[in-house]
């Protein structure tokens, strides 16, 4: 870590914690600044508040008091779900109080190397899959995952050393936020319509994705999706050298697939039948990681070390359980319709769906077409079922269920489905009707699945 003075003995807030919050606190606190943490839980409810008490670090729970602006800060820390809006937030505008997110504190003290990773769909798993393969035969020069994939950028920043990296998954929420932060390689997976609530139009959302690359020179690279024009467009926007990625083959420039085979300028690397994860758009995730891999100097018989053997990230179309030739999969992370799309066009064989989850005012007409080829029954439930099951019915479903929750629609579902279908949750909704987080709705998928059939081989026996 470098160790700077930047925040010496100037007065930082901290607003919103998690675990982003309360790393980034207590790295303030090792850098000598005089924190304070403000989040708007109460204290005895706070594992996090207690811990930072513990370490002598101020905190004020409970609520948002705007008086507190009245101190005389020099920066505030703000949690990236915490929308510009929020009341503290536009006062701390109001009277020009810089505004960061974690990331940006992580970066200032990195004394590694950041590849960045951003995109609607894919970072997490193509976050992954780049770890891996740098450190599959480079454990000299070790990685680290961060950010986004739920591990604080600020937590694995401490310990990355001169020639490690840092493979940090970068939302729109978090770029917002960033002003120096500059990665040596910056990817792009794609770019659809998602946040529009925290955003307010796709234009703002694109505009805080591309903060990825605002800083970038030319001895850096962007790796970019080259299957649509609007990212072929969006790429012209760095100082770097771009490096596209292309499944349809459109640019041969960086790495791309050409009959069944992955090439990288013009070298074959393996075929695409050895990816281990369904799904076309793993094939893109696949690209991008191999592109990231080379410019590395990664081995191709590490690459495909890594292809033939990683099984998926947990809750983006993750393998649960095979049961009486039924497939079970948590796409827990689906959280918008382009996720669902992506799921959806990853199977084969027929699907039972379960989707469902928080409103935000959209309707589901986009999934009508892969609905009518994909899917052979439909449970829903949450805020949108109702919308999900028009959607149903402009496909032409003849079997569409509406459960009141989530473990009512999983068996449901399991008690629909047939032997060589897959019975899928990706909800193409937030979670955060019924859920904290997708995490805790695919967890209790998993649970459900795990009990109907444990309950199924017992009653058999």
């Amino acid at each position: 870590m470098k160790e700077i003075t930047d925040y010496q003995n100037k007065k930082v807030l901290v607003l919103g914690l998690a675990k982003s919050g309360l790393h980034a606190a207590l790295l303030l606190h090792r850098l000598g600044a005089l924190v304070t943490v403000n989040d708007h839980a109460p204290l005895e409810k706070s594992p996090e508040a207690q811990e930072l008490v513990k370490a002598g670090i101020r905190v004020i729970s409970g609520s948002h008091p705007l008086a507190l602006l009245d101190e005389d800060f020099a920066v505030m820390v703000k949690n990236p779900g915490i929308p510009y809006w929020n009341p503290m937030v536009k006062r701390a505008q109001e009277i020009g109080l810089p505004i960061i997110t974690e990331p940006e504190l992580a970066y200032e003290v990195l004394d590694g190397e950041l590849i960045g990773i951003t995109g609607s769909n894919g970072k997490t798993t193509t976050t992954t899959l780049i770890n891996l393969m740098l450190n599959q035969d480079q454990p000299a020069t070790k990685a680290y995952v961060a950010g986004n994939i739920g591990v604080p950028a600020t937590e694995v920043a401490e310990k990355i050393k001169p020639g490690q990296t840092m493979v940090t998954e970068l939302s729109s929420f978090q770029l917002l936020g960033v002003t120096q932060l500059r990665p040596h390689i910056a990817v792009l997976t794609n770019i659809y319509e998602a946040h529009l609530d925290y955003h307010g139009n796709r234009h703002n959302y694109v505009e805080a994705k591309m903060h990825l690359i605002q800083n970038q020179t030319a001895a850096d690279y962007f790796v970019v999706n080259w299957d649509s024009d609007e990212w072929q467009q969006l790429s012209q926007r760095t100082k770097g050298q771009v490096v596209p990625f292309s499944r349809q083959g459109l640019s041969h420039d960086g790495s791309y697939v050409d009959d069944g085979q992955i090439y990288f300028r013009g070298e074959k690397i393996c075929p695409t039948s050895i990816i281990k994860i369904p799904g076309q758009h793993n094939v893109e995730n696949a690209l991008a990681a191999v592109a990231v891999a080379k410019l590395k100097g990664v081995s191709n018989a590490a690459i495909v070390k890594v292809l033939e053997t990683f099984a998926g990230v947990k809750h983006r179309i993750q393998f649960v359980e095979e049961w009486q030739g039924r497939r079970f999969y948590n796409d827990s992370k689906a959280t918008n319709i382009e996720a669902t799309t992506v799921a959806l066009q990853s199977f084969d064989q027929p699907i039972v769906l379960i989707a469902g989850g928080l409103d935000r005012g959209f309707t589901f007409e986009a999934l009508v077409p892969l609905i009518k080829q994909h899917v052979r029954a439909m449970v829903v439930y949450g805020e949108t079922a109702d919308l999900m099951i028009d959607a149903g019915q402009q496909a032409g479903l003849s079997v569409i269920k509406k459960e009141a929750d989530l473990v009512a629609a999983t068996k449901t579902a399991t008690a629909l489905s047939e032997p060589n279908e897959i019975v899928l949750l990706s909800p193409a909704a937030a979670s955060w009707d019924q859920f904290k987080t997708f995490e805790d709705r695919g967890d209790l998928f998993i649970k459900t699945v795990n009990t109907i059939t444990g309950e199924t081989e017992e009653s058999e026996k």
